[in-house]
């Protein structure tokens, strides 16, 4: 089973770094940037594919979309100038929470 979480959190990883280089892709028209973009999806995708042999898929969903949103969000903040606010922490926050909150109830 924590073999299953690695995988998953590379396949984060690499959703994370293929979204981030979408945002230098400039709508797909600069090469290296959309091939990241590509690589990184393909990555992502057949990572994602091989935990759930073992982990259901509502789990393994929710926590890829969950923390890869989360870690979007405050990598735009961070490293990208995007603008911040209490709002943007909280709803990040709100993210965790339910991601935590469905791991606790896929538990039992």
């Amino acid at each position: 089973m924590g073999y299953a979480y690695g995988l998953l959190a590379a396949a984060i990883a690499a959703e994370v770094a293929g979204t981030t280089a979408m945002k230098y892709s400039e709508g797909f028209t600069r090469l290296w940037p959309s091939i990241g973009t590509a690589v990184g999806y393909l990555i992502a995708f057949t990572l994602l594919a091989q935990t759930l042999k073992t982990l259901s898929v509502g789990t393994a969903y929710a926590i890829w979309a969950g923390v890869g949103t989360a870690a979007v969000a405050l990598i735009g903040i961070l490293f990208l100038g995007e603008s911040s606010s209490l709002v943007k922490i909280v709803g990040v926050g709100l993210i965790v929470v339910g991601v935590v909150v469905l791991n606790l109830g896929g538990a039992h």
